[in-house]
């Protein structure tokens, strides 16, 4: 694996002080979060909740799903103040940004769940690679490797994660308060890795959303799969891209709502 949760990062999580049922004071792990500001060139563009462990990952991630730049877009610089908890992208072309930004419409993903308008018209002209496709016995392998990877879900709770995985390997396993945040991250991460996505598998430990199905359709990663549960809407947009989407993966169990074919 490339990338693994940082468990022992002492940034990441805080200890506090609580009662357990028998209210006995015990000591627990609780995840920090903290504000990330945004800027493309000079303008101010968001604000996210986040764990802060790859700040110029997710702000690249996040400003490619929004369409705000593009795969074939030049970064010439990316600045990221600590102390201010602050990103500045510099792109080496001006981007037309603040057209995107009067068109922004809201999901129901956690924290900052927001895409904007013509996300949904890019969604529509993407092909799927049909010929990727997934045995039953990498679904079961990537469950358990993924699960029994030490993680701030294991160490604290309270934190979505997203893996990339090629067949049944994991490459990148990111973690955030929000799971729309721990894609992004990967995202920054292939567009500066120019890692392609066609053969590519998702792996997430939340609910298979509209928000999870449209970023991994615009990102063109074929597969995805999850621990957790589905909704109509998500179901809906992945039958439109032909994405495949596997849920309640568990042991040696999932359900399939789109996409069959490409399973072995």
């Amino acid at each position: 694996m490339i990338i693994k949760p940082k468990i022992n990062d002492t940034n990441l999580t805080k200890k506090i002080f609580g009662y357990d049922e028998n209210l006995k004071k015990t000591l627990i792990n609780v995840i920090e979060e903290k504000p990330l500001t945004l800027y493309l060139n000079d303008q101010e563009i968001v604000t996210m909740m986040t764990i802060n462990d790859f700040p110029k990952f997710l702000s690249i991630g996040y400003l490619l799903n929004q369409h705000m730049i593009s795969s074939k877009t030049q970064i010439v610089a990316t600045d990221y103040d600590e102390d201010l908890k602050v990103v500045v992208i510099r792109p080496k072309k001006k981007t037309n940004f603040e057209v995107k930004l009067r068109k922004k419409t809201v999901t129901s993903g956690c924290a900052q769940g927001t895409l904007f308008g013509d996300v949904m018209e890019n969604f529509d002209k993407v092909k799927l690679n049909k010929r990727t496709f997934i045995k039953k016995d990498w679904i079961y392998d990537l469950s358990k490797k993924i699960n029994n990877t030490p993680s701030l879900y294991l160490k604290a709770g309270a934190i979505h994660g997203c893996v990339l995985c090629h067949k049944n390997i994991p490459l990148l396993y990111m973690e955030d308060v929000g799971r729309h945040n721990a894609i992004d991250k990967i995202a920054g991460y292939m567009f500066l890795k120019k890692i392609k996505p066609n053969d590519k598998i998702f792996y997430t430990t939340g609910r298979l959303t509209s928000e999870m199905v449209i970023k991994s359709v615009n990102m063109r990663i074929p597969i995805v799969i999850s621990r957790s549960g589905f909704t109509a809407s998500g179901v809906e947009l992945a039958r439109k891209a032909n994405l495949t989407l596997i849920g309640r993966a568990k042991g040696k169990r999932f359900t399939v709502l789109s996409g069959e074919k490409r399973i072995r």
